[in-house]
Order: structure tokens, then C-alpha cells, then sequence
């Protein structure tokens, strides 16, 4: 049996659940445009080298710098966000505190040797977080499902929301069936009165291990007291992103990836100039690029994305907040914009 962290498969009822979903085939999920992991021609094997020899530009050569904001539940009438770095951070409102995609292990990979953070991105820990209401998982992938993380975190969550699947990696874990709910593209979910979250179609892919896509993949449009934030996943770019905001948006705020992109993997990332154009398909008001900033999972300079995406976004009727690590976002009141990572 694999270790842990690599979570499991689904199985019994809820492979069952997973078997009725229009997006589960033969065995595994897909995109609803084809899509391919890489382009033909392009070997594992070249992959993995041009990975082990990622050039040293990838990871800053100074400590990055961070703010160390006070997270105690926060009473704000209007949402509050607060950046960890990559495509981890919290929501909060009037009380209700959600925290989306933690990875506080230090690492994004299933050994604590490979894919390390970046120096000054770990200011954050369990410890900072206050009780979580609620807790997102966009998909599985060890730089957005942490086993570490998840299991300390556990006592301290109300309920977990995540995909089609998912959750047996967190049952396996040991958190209750109870305390997960898990959702397909179009799925919705009534938290409370003022509070709903729906899942959406992605272009991306799932595992954990040489298994892949027993898990769906997704994007979550949460709703919290009359305001809409967009919770981006991983994703390539496409159509779906026009049909997200002709049917939800428009939306306050949109997170979305803008790093980890190579054109070895053209159609599961965004380059940054396609988040911008992704975050104009939405009809979001405000862009706040995320998937950066922490770890290098690609081997583009580790500050290109938000170089990248201030100037795609230059003379477009968009805005766009950059914070650096635990600076907050407050909808409507304060949208960091310091070039801070010119470090």
C-alpha cells in the first residue's frame, strides 16, 4: 500500500457517486476541451531533466519579504484576503473565516527534499490560523493538498469543500466523512443564508501518484454577503472562462494562477498574459494573480509572473492587486500594488 501522503483512490460508494458524473469516463475524468499534459514530441524523460536543471533564477537569491498581519476572526463587512504565498490564502467576513489551498509543510512535493519554499514565503504556520469555518481544496496536487498541513489543521476546521473524489485522500487522513463535502462542475452548495459555493469547470488534471484523474479538478465561485469572489484553480486557458462570467459574474475579485507556466505544458497553465485575459472573460473587476511567489515548479525567473501580468494588463479596464506575503486585500477599501518582488 502507498505511504499516506499519497493519499488513495476512491472506492465503495464513492466511486459510485464519482461513476454518475458526466464528467467521469472510462475510468477517469476529462476536460471538456481535449487537452493535452504535453505536446507530442516532448519525452517524460526531457520533463524530468529540464526539471532537475531548473536555472537558479527560479528561486530568489534574497529572503523574500512578507507582512505579519494579525488573523484573529475578522469582523470586516466586506471580505478580507490574505496571501501565503502560491495558492494558499484566507477569506474572511463578518466571522467566517475560509482558507483555501494551505501548504505549511515547507515543501510542495510528497518529500520534504524536493520543491522547497522559497526563503521568508513560510512567515505563516498552522499555528496562525484562527478556527476555520471552512476549507477549499481545488484539486489534489501536492502544491494545493498538503498531507502535513491537512492533518494539523483538522481540529481546527468546521468543514472541508472540495471535488468529485478528493475526499477519500482526506478521509484516508483520518478526517470524518461527515465533515467533507465534496462537488462536481455545476454543483452547488448552500454554506449558510448568506454563504454559497458552487464548483466550475477547469482545464487542468488530478493525482498524487502514477494514478491520474480519479479526482476532479475545479474552480469555486463563493458567494458571501452579496459579494463574489472567483477561486481559481489551476487551469489553461479556454472558453469555459467566457461561460463562468456570462453565467456568474460579474465577479468583485478573481484569483487565478499566473506562474508555473511553460509552453512544454501549454493547455493545464495559463501564461500570465492569458490569466489577464481569463480575468477579462470573467468580468472580475479586480485580478489578484496567485501560483507564484513560493515554490518553482516551472523554470521561468521566479518574479516573471507579476512582471508579466501588470504589463498585459496595462490600459485594460482591469485592476490588478499584487501583496506580498501576509499583506491583506480588503474589497472596496485596499488593493496592494508595490512592485516588492524587484527585491
Amino acid at each position: 500500500m502507498f505511504l499516506k501522503i499519497f493519499g488513495r483512490k476512491p472506492s465503495g460508494k464513492r466511486l459510485q457517486l464519482i461513476e454518475q458524473s458526466d464528467n467521469y469516463k472510462e475510468g477517469a475524468f476529462h476536460n471538456m476541451a481535449p487537452t493535452q499534459m504535453i505536446p507530442e514530441g516532448i519525452s517524460r524523460f526531457k520533463l524530468l531533466k529540464d526539471f532537475l536543471n531548473k536555472p537558479k533564477s527560479t528561486v530568489p537569491d534574497k529572503r523574500l519579504p512578507s507582512v505579519k498581519s494579525d488573523l484573529a476572526t475578522n469582523l470586516s463587512p466586506t471580505p478580507v484576503i490574505t496571501w501565503f504565498g502560491h495558492s494558499s490564502y484566507l477569506i474572511q467576513c463578518r466571522g467566517k473565516n475560509i482558507l483555501v489551498d494551505p501548504v505549511f509543510s515547507g515543501h510542495a512535493s510528497p518529500f520534504s527534499f524536493m520543491v522547497k519554499s522559497f526563503p521568508g514565503s513560510d512567515i505563516y504556520g498552522v499555528n496562525d490560523m484562527p478556527y476555520l469555518d471552512m476549507l477549499i481544496i481545488t484539486h489534489d496536487h501536492y502544491d494545493h493538498l498538503d498531507y502535513k498541513t491537512i492533518k494539523k489543521l483538522a481540529a481546527k476546521t468546521g468543514h472541508f469543500y472540495t471535488t468529485l473524489g478528493t475526499g477519500e485522500h482526506l478521509e484516508r487522513w483520518g478526517i470524518s466523512s461527515e465533515k467533507i463535502t465534496e462537488l462536481d462542475w455545476g454543483q452547488q452548495q448552500k454554506v449558510e443564508e448568506a454563504i454559497i459555493l458552487t464548483a466550475t469547470t477547469v482545464r487542468h488534471f488530478s493525482g498524487r501518484s502514477f494514478r491520474r484523474d480519479k479526482a476532479l479538478w475545479a474552480a469555486f465561485i463563493l458567494k458571501i454577503y452579496n459579494r463574489t469572489i472567483f477561486i481559481g484553480s489551476d487551469s489553461g486557458y479556454g472558453n469555459h472562462f467566457k461561460m463562468i462570467g456570462e453565467k456568474y459574474g460579474p465577479f468583485d475579485i478573481a484569483i487565478l494562477e499566473s506562474g508555473q507556466y511553460n509552453e512544454l505544458w501549454p493547455q493545464i497553465h495559463m501564461m500570465p498574459e492569458e490569466t489577464v485575459m481569463a480575468a477579462i472573460d470573467l468580468k472580475a473587476r479586480v485580478l489578484f494573480p496567485v501560483h507564484w511567489g513560493k515554490f518553482a515548479l516551472a523554470y521561468h525567473l521566479w518574479n516573471e509572473p507579476p512582471e508579466r501580468i501588470v504589463k498585459a494588463a496595462a490600459g485594460k479596464d482591469l485592476q490588478v492587486t499584487t501583496p506580498m506575503i501576509g499583506e491583506q486585500i480588503i474589497l472596496d477599501e485596499n488593493y496592494p500594488q508595490q512592485q516588492w518582488w524587484n527585491i
